[in-house]
C-alpha cells in the first residue's frame, strides 16, 4: 500500500501535537489530578523569601512540575517577584493557574508591631498594611481597642502577625488581644501569686518599656518604680515617658476626635512636667490611669522579678547605660557626671 504525503504530514503531526502535549501537561500540568471539590491549603511565605526560595519549595512540595515551567508562567502574568504572605493553592491548579493566583499577591500579609507602641501608633502601621480608610483608622483608636477600662491600652501585643488582608478593626483588636492574653497567661499566675492586680502589672511594664535602653535595664528601671511606690512616704514616679504621653494625647485629641497625624514620643520638655493630665507622674502620685504602651514579655517579667536595689533614681548617659542613686544628691551628681 502507496502512503502518499498528507498522510505522512498527518501522522507526523499527530505525533507532534501528542509530544508537545505530553512535554506541556509534563511542565504545566497539575501535579495531581482533580477529584471533585478542589482542596486548597494555606501556603506561607517568610517575610525575607526570595523567589527563588519559593519557586523551591512550590516544586519540593509538589505543588508544580516544573520551576522553569512555572517561571515562565509568572513572567507571562507580568509576576516577577512573589510577594511574602499567605497565600491558598492546591496539588490539582496548573501552573498558570497557580502563577495567576500569586501574581494577585496574598490573601494573608505579614504586620509587624513593634513593642512599646501606644495604640495609635499601631494604627498607623496597620491602616498602611490593611489599606484602611482615615475613618477604619480612627475607630480602630477610638472604638475598638476601647470595650472596657482595663483594655484602653496595654492589651495590644507588639509581635509579628500573619493577618488576612480583608480583617476589619474589630477583628484585629480582636487578634491583638487574643495573642496578649495567650502570652501573657503564663505570667498571669505568678502576678496572682504576688498578689499583683494584672491592670497594675501592666500599668508598671508599660512605664518601664518605654524608661529602658534595652531590656537589661528593664528589672532595674522596675525595681526602682517599686522602690517609689512602696516607699514609707509614697514618693511621685517622675517619669519622662509619662510627659510625652500626656502631652502627645492632648495635642492629638480635641474632646472626642481624634487626629491620627504627627509624631509619637519626642523627647519630654521642661514645660511638659505642667501639663494637667492625669498621666503626669510629676504631679500625680501613684500610677497613671491606664498602661501608656504596650509591653513586651520582657517589661512584664522585669515588673514581677525586679533587680533588688536601695536606689531611687535613674537616668541613662548618652551611650544608654543607666546609672542609678540612692538619693537625690548622688543623683545630681550623677546628672553633672553624665549628662552636662
Amino acid at each position: 500500500m502507496q502512503i502518499n504525503k498528507f498522510t505522512i504530514a498527518t501522522i507526523v503531526g499527530l505525533v507532534l501535537a501528542v509530544v508537545v502535549a505530553w512535554l506541556y501537561l509534563g511542565s504545566f500540568g497539575a501535579p495531581q489530578k482533580a477529584d471533585g471539590d478542589i482542596t486548597y491549603e494555606q501556603f506561607t511565605i517568610a517575610e525575607d523569601a526570595g523567589t527563588g526560595d519559593v519557586v523551591g519549595r512550590l516544586s519540593s512540595e509538589g505543588f508544580i512540575k516544573s520551576p522553569r515551567a512555572f517561571r515562565l508562567a509568572l513572567w507571562w502574568n507580568g509576576t516577577a517577584t512573589i510577594k511574602p504572605g499567605g497565600y491558598m493553592i492546591a496539588k490539582t491548579l496548573d501552573a498558570w493557574t497557580l502563577a495567576d493566583i500569586f501574581s494577585k499577591g496574598p490573601a494573608l500579609i505579614w504586620v509587624s508591631l513593634p513593642e512599646g507602641y501606644r495604640k495609635e501608633q499601631m494604627a498607623n502601621v496597620l491602616a498602611r498594611k490593611l489599606g484602611w480608610t482615615d475613618e477604619q483608622e480612627i475607630d480602630w483608636v477610638v472604638k475598638h481597642t476601647a470595650p472596657t477600662p482595663d483594655e484602653i491600652e496595654g492589651v495590644y501585643f507588639g509581635d509579628t502577625y500573619l493577618m488576612p488582608k480583608d480583617d476589619t478593626p474589630a477583628e484585629v483588636a480582636l487578634r491583638l488581644r487574643a495573642r496578649f492574653n495567650e502570652k501573657f497567661a503564663p505570667l498571669a499566675k505568678e502576678a496572682v501569686a504576688q498578689n499583683i492586680r494584672w491592670p497594675t502589672l501592666l500599668k508598671i511594664a508599660s512605664l518601664v518599656q518605654r524608661e529602658a535602653g534595652g531590656k537589661d535595664d528593664m528589672p532595674i528601671i522596675a525595681g526602682i518604680m517599686w522602690n517609689r511606690l512602696l516607699a514609707k512616704n509614697p514618693m511621685k514616679l517622675d517619669i519622662d515617658a509619662t510627659l510625652q504621653y500626656a502631652r502627645d494625647t492632648r495635642d492629638h485629641y480635641a474632646g472626642s476626635s481624634y487626629d491620627p497625624d504627627g509624631g509619637w514620643w519626642g523627647a519630654a520638655k521642661a514645660e511638659d512636667k505642667k501639663i494637667d493630665s492625669p498621666f503626669n507622674t510629676y504631679t500625680n502620685k501613684g500610677l497613671p490611669p491606664h498602661p501608656i504602651a504596650n509591653p513586651s514579655l520582657d517589661a512584664i517579667n522585669a515588673v514581677l522579678f525586679p533587680a533588688k536595689t536601695d536606689c531611687l533614681f535613674y537616668l541613662h548617659s548618652p551611650d544608654k547605660q543607666i546609672h542609678c542613686a540612692k538619693t537625690y544628691e548622688e543623683h545630681k551628681k550623677n546628672i553633672d557626671t553624665y549628662l552636662r
